[in-house]
């Protein structure tokens, strides 16, 4: 079969396993990705999450010998929870971000692509192939931006023509080869409004991300945050949208395609007070399908605490105390404490006081000192 054919033949059949966006691009090295990949490593902007090394994340054959293209993938989400439950000043709720409503994108992008590969299978007896979706070494940004899916805007992410920035992302190296797709062009021109709105100023400058000052990332890690960043946090428990929810390219773009990525509003705004108390059993039943449970449930926690000091949430004072006498992890504990002295009860200093006297982790009684500082009581 002639490469072209079956080119087209596996555009046709994407569609028909709900495949909303499909591009072809070539295997060669990712050469301006490695530049900026080094820069980013030089100043010290990588999340820490990344995979394998600047080789293996910008030479696709040095993850598959055989690897002549690239076939990149794109399925869109929504923007909008349909009749999202509101917070009221007895059920304070937090937010989750898009990319984590619904399943998690993970298995269901994976899925896709092992579908798109036993197709290729059976009509290339002698195909290899290499699925990856985010967790994998490449760059599944610089993947779609040279299979023409979508461009790279000023906020780091893949813009589509069709769906903006709201779709996840996958690829499949194969030992066929494609003729590649062309680029889009990017089309962001003068507009900075993703830079000006990031709460952080982690987007330093147009296609440039610090991960250590995004929100996104911030969320995700384990340990205390500095108070800078717990105040910038308000109410997210995972992820942040602000530069997509401000992108001008994202306005009305509201894509309900994939039962699959339909949020449930009590999982994608959860109530805030619950989630203090909840067992990791609890925990996983409630949100274990989501792409945010990935971290576990310390994360979640902590930023939900940091959501209801962000209230001043006098009503999850008793939750918050229990929290800070009881629970065995010391950044939970620390986060509570800075919680209490922020919403600033009587109730609230007498219980910290208490807890000074027989804390005995520095970085607790650090939070505990502050804490009381930001009530002041004399």
């Amino acid at each position: 079969m002639q490469t072209e054919q079956l080119k087209q033949k596996i555009i046709a059949y994407s569609k028909e396993i709900g495949i909303d966006k499909i591009g072809f691009a070539s295997a060669d090295v990712f050469t301006e990705l490695k530049e900026r990949l080094k820069r980013q490593q030089e100043l010290g902007y990588q999340s820490g999450f990344e995979k394998g090394t600047l080789e293996e994340r910008t030479e696709p054959e040095r993850l598959m010998p055989e690897a002549q293209s690239i076939i990149s993938i794109a399925l869109a989400y929504p923007s909008r929870i349909e009749n999202a439950p509101r917070s009221t000043k007895d059920n304070r709720r937090g937010i989750f971000c898009r990319a984590s409503w619904g399943m998690d994108y993970h298995d269901v992008l994976r899925d896709r692509l092992n579908k798109l590969t036993s197709y290729i299978q059976e009509q290339v007896p002698d195909f290899m192939g290499k699925v990856m979706v985010d967790t994998g070494e490449l760059s599944d940004r610089a993947v779609a931006e040279r299979a023409g899916v979508g461009f790279s805007g000023k906020n780091t992410l893949i813009i589509t023509p069709e769906f903006g920035s709201y779709v996840y992302l996958g690829e499949l190296i194969t030992n066929i080869p494609f003729i590649p797709d062309s680029p889009i062009e990017d089309s962001c021109g003068d507009c900075n409004i993703c830079l000006d709105a990031c709460p952080t100023g982690a987007l330093q400058q147009a296609g440039q991300l610090n991960a250590q000052k995004c929100l996104a990332f911030i969320t995700q890690t384990k340990d205390f945050l500095p108070e800078q960043f717990r105040i910038k946090i308000g109410t997210r428990v995972y992820g942040c949208d602000t530069c997509q929810a401000v992108c001008p390219k994202n306005k009305k773009i509201d894509y309900h395609l994939h039962p699959e990525f339909e949020p449930d509003g009590e999982v994608a705004k959860p109530q805030l007070k619950p989630m203090l108390r909840m067992s990791n059993r609890e925990f996983k039943e409630k949100f274990g399908h989501i792409a945010g449970f990935w971290r576990g449930k310390k994360p979640l926690q902590r930023n939900a605490i940091i959501g209801l000091a962000h209230y001043k949430d006098e009503t999850a004072v008793d939750e918050l105390i229990a929290v800070l006498h009881e629970d065995v992890r010391p950044v939970i504990r620390g986060t509570a404490a800075w919680a209490l002295g922020k919403i600033g009860t009587k109730d609230a200093y007498e219980a910290m006081e208490q807890a000074l006297e027989k804390e005995s982790d520095e970085r607790v009684v650090v939070e505990l000192e502050h804490g009381l500082k930001l009530i002041n009581y004399s």
